[in-house]
């Protein structure tokens, strides 16, 4: 079973895949039903224990740990 960080993983550095097409939930106190969902094209670093997300307000930092659903092309990979 791969983790939410390898998969990320895999999505930004093999050329076979576009992390553009990558859309990922994950758990967000205080949004609409604590959860907010993030296009590849809004994901701007992958960290060892956390990536960043470009917002409205800003860059977030999202722990692994926090991703719910990870979807590519409209395909589940991942989910808990």
């Amino acid at each position: 079973m791969r983790t939410s960080h390898s998969l990320l993983l895999r999505i930004w550095h093999d050329p076979e895949y576009d992390i553009k097409s990558a859309t990922v939930e994950y758990a967000d106190r205080g949004a609409p039903g604590d959860i907010s969902v993030v296009g590849g094209n809004f994901i701007k670093k992958l960290d060892r224990d956390w990536f960043e997300v470009e917002t409205k307000k800003g860059i977030k930092i999202v722990p692994y740990h926090r991703i719910k659903k990870i979807i590519y092309d409209g395909i589940p990979l991942f989910e808990i």
